[in-house]
């Protein structure tokens, strides 16, 4: 018999369960089903945000949407169309229910059980397809499938049951390109069009000095040639915040707060050589852009996603 067995709510980007299916069967197939849960939990961020993984009898779906993963196990004879009209359906519950502040800022596991309420309405109704069928419309669904179909996660790519390493981690360094590649994010804000500007201005003011800088130490001034290092560091460093705040990248917040760590040091270094109200300007302006960088996330759905 084909039906949906359990589905689960899951943050993207650390893979923490936000709510689940409180009732799901105790057989050896569907706990070998729910390893393979925790599994893709951690590589949500590396994978397309349409996907599905067969495993034995049963289909693992899942698609992403603003940071969060909507994820399914049901039978392997289970309508596909259905499958993701029915994850779709929880996508824009849960984005109705709680506000992505919620979402980001949640520290516990299953703080959002309650969900499970419509989870569990929703799928009693998909595993009824006779009363379904008058209810909602699934040519769009099946457009969107055909012209956009999931991404196959094979087996072989998640590793063997009995825990050898597979090639995953290595085959996912590409297909994590693949869609860092494709990946957008969200529309810029007029803060961060400001922050951007503010960052290229103090990259250009430390080019500027470490230019200034070269010439003194040619002219033996006594100028110190680690504070050239200190200026080009920071511009580098201004450069990159840019880079970040326009475009997708894997481990991108890691990447903003270790900049903004270059930053303070490049400040703290040339310290003698600024004033106060200067060192201020541009930690302040580092912390300011690496902020709009955390705002800013990745678009959920892709360009052409539009169930």
């Amino acid at each position: 018999m084909s039906m949906i067995l359990s589905a689960s709510v899951i943050r993207v980007r650390d893979g923490l369960p936000l709510s689940a299916s409180t009732d799901y069967e105790q057989s050896t197939g569907m706990q070998e089903c729910r390893k393979y849960f925790k599994m893709l939990s951690r590589k949500l961020a590396q994978l397309p945000d349409r996907c599905t993984l067969k495993t034995g009898h049963y289909n693992i779906n899942f698609i992403s949407s603003l940071g969060v993963s909507y994820m399914m196990l049901c039978t392997e004879n289970y309508p596909n169309v259905l499958a993701f009209s029915f994850l779709d359906e929880l996508q824009k519950e849960f984005i109705t229910t709680y506000n992505m502040m919620k979402t980001n800022t949640a520290v516990r596991p299953y703080c959002f059980i309650e969900f499970d309420n419509f989870i569990q309405r929703t799928k009693q109704r998909y595993n009824n397809p006779r009363s379904l069928s008058t209810k909602i419309n699934l040519s769009d669904m099946q457009m969107e499938i055909k012209l956009r179909p999931p991404y196959q996660i094979s087996m072989y790519e998640l590793g063997s049951a009995n825990g050898v390493t597979s090639a995953f981690s290595v085959d996912c360094k590409g297909a994590g390109k693949i869609s860092s590649a494709h990946q957008r994010l969200e529309p810029a804000t007029l803060s961060g069009i400001v922050g951007f500007i503010l960052s290229l201005l103090c990259g250009a003011l430390n080019l500027i000095r470490g230019f200034h800088a070269i010439e003194s130490l040619l002219q033996s001034d006594g100028d110190d040639f680690n504070y050239i290092i200190a200026f080009f560091l920071g511009t580098a460093a201004c450069l990159y915040q840019c880079y970040l705040l326009v475009y997708y990248t894997g481990w991108r917040n890691v990447k903003s707060f270790l900049t903004f760590g270059l930053i303070c040091l490049c400040n703290m270094y040339l310290y003698e050589l600024r004033n106060l109200w200067q060192l201020f300007f541009h930690v302040t302006v580092g912390a300011f852009v690496t902020l709009q960088i955390w705002l800013r996330q990745a678009q959920g759905k892709a360009p052409d996603y539009d169930v």
